[in-house]
């Protein structure tokens, strides 16, 4: 990755975009004020705000790097979870391939901090974005870029918006997880007419096949087992009959963050092929991981002898308001906390410097700017104290935060987290 871009990013100046930073922080450099080593809880930040688990961070991106290598994967993991070039390059450091994508915008982000190696989990026909990913192609001969297709006329836009470009553009068929599911090509027939299509293109050059077992309708074990059964056959039949000619490396991918045990299981009952088969996993969400839906999702419930994750974000309320026993109000609310899978769990309450369990607390529902809480007998909440809140799914929690601060254990502010959204 580009250290110059990823080294500016400590140059930006502290100020009013950022929100739950000191306010007597305005005007320094974000390096300055990591540099200050600020205490999360002492030292002038302001509610809400979000923080990173310093050391939960750190062991996520070794438990996936160990995973991925133990089970002879390749890892791109989907960048679109946090979009902080960053972290891109603390999961490139820790061995990942490259980088998953799901739109333009996305990529433009990545190569401007240097990934050289993007897995696009998307269809793309626009042809201004074609252009400019042509031009990228022709500019960086290390730049590697492979993309879904799952249609013939996807295949002749991209091919007409394309013309004349040096490079051909790497495409892989997608495979739909089923009936009524998401992206993808149905059947293997039309599977096969895809291939066909991308074959009589002049600019695109078929590298593979992939898919994405989450969206398997009504998944089970078996469900998904079965989809990743289809998706190794229509592999080695594509190679069965010459589609895969003249490739370096062949490129067979899957894995979101609910079922990569069964990818693993799957990927390693491919048989050799004509040339050697980049089996790459894309699981995006545990790079913070998360308290509600994920936990409860995570492969690693079912494979506990592989470890297990560690929700790394926590986001800090304050009680503004105490209308009655049973009622409480925190400064938080849809603007801070992801809300599309669960609502935020009450974890810790803060008062004087002293943690202690959230108990008898739980939040009810979130307006614009406040949580409602539910507060029980025995439930010790005041105006004032601070609490602690979990959340459920990454990718909606990142993208409320422009800068994130990254706090160890003792909540000693370590880095910021610049996203891009």
């Amino acid at each position: 990755m580009n250290s110059e871009a990823l080294a500016r990013l400590a140059e930006e100046v502290v100020d009013h975009r950022f929100r739950g930073l000191p306010p007597d922080a305005d005007g320094l450099t974000v390096g300055e004020l990591a540099a200050q080593r600020r205490n999360l809880f002492t030292d002038g930040f302001t509610t809400p705000v979000l923080a990173l688990s310093a050391e939960h961070l750190e062991h996520n991106l070794r438990l996936m790097a160990t995973y991925t290598a133990r089970h002879g994967l390749a890892f791109a993991p989907h960048g679109k979870t946090s979009m902080a070039p960053q972290l891109f390059a603390r999961q490139i450091e820790h061995g990942a391939w490259g980088i998953t994508l799901a739109v333009p915008h996305q990529v433009r982000v990545a190569r401007a901090f240097g990934v050289r190696r993007v897995f696009l989990a998307n269809e793309l026909v626009d042809p201004a974005a074609l252009r400019w990913i042509a031009a990228e192609l022709a500019a960086d001969p290390g730049f590697r870029f492979v993309c879904y297709v799952d249609s013939v006329r996807g295949v002749e836009l991209m091919d007409a918006a394309l013309e004349g470009t040096p490079r051909p553009l790497d495409v892989v068929v997608e495979l739909a997880a089923g009936e009524g599911a998401r992206t993808g090509v149905r059947t293997e027939a039309e599977c096969a007419a895809v291939a066909d299509a991308v074959a009589a293109a002049r600019s695109l050059r078929l590298a593979g096949v992939a898919g994405y077992e989450g969206e398997v309708p009504r998944a089970t074990p078996e469900r998904v087992r079965a989809w990743l059964g289809r998706l190794v056959s229509l592999a080695v039949e594509f190679d069965k009959a010459g589609r895969f000619a003249g490739l370096d490396e062949i490129v067979v991918s899957a894995g979101g963050s609910a079922w990569f045990d069964a990818v693993a299981d799957a990927f390693a009952e491919l048989p050799e092929l004509s040339a050697p088969v980049l089996k790459l996993l894309r699981s995006g969400a545990y790079v913070s991981h998360d308290d509600g839906h994920y936990r409860k999702l995570t492969p690693f419930t079912r494979v506990p002898e592989e470890g297990a994750l560690e929700p790394a974000f926590r986001l800090w309320a304050q009680v503004v308001s105490r209308p009655s026993r049973e009622q409480a109000f925190v400064n938080a609310g849809k603007r801070d906390a992801a809300y599309d899978l669960d609502l935020p769990f009450a974890q810790v309450v803060r008062r004087d410097g002293v943690e202690r369990p959230a108990a008898g607390i739980e939040v009810t529902g979130l307006s614009d700017q406040h949580a409602w809480l539910r507060t029980g007998p025995e439930a010790d909440l005041e105006v004032g104290d601070w609490l602690g809140l979990g959340l459920s799914h990454p990718c909606t929690s990142f993208d409320k935060w422009q800068l994130i601060p990254v706090a160890g254990a003792d909540g000693t502010v370590v880095d910021y987290i610049r996203t891009f959204f």
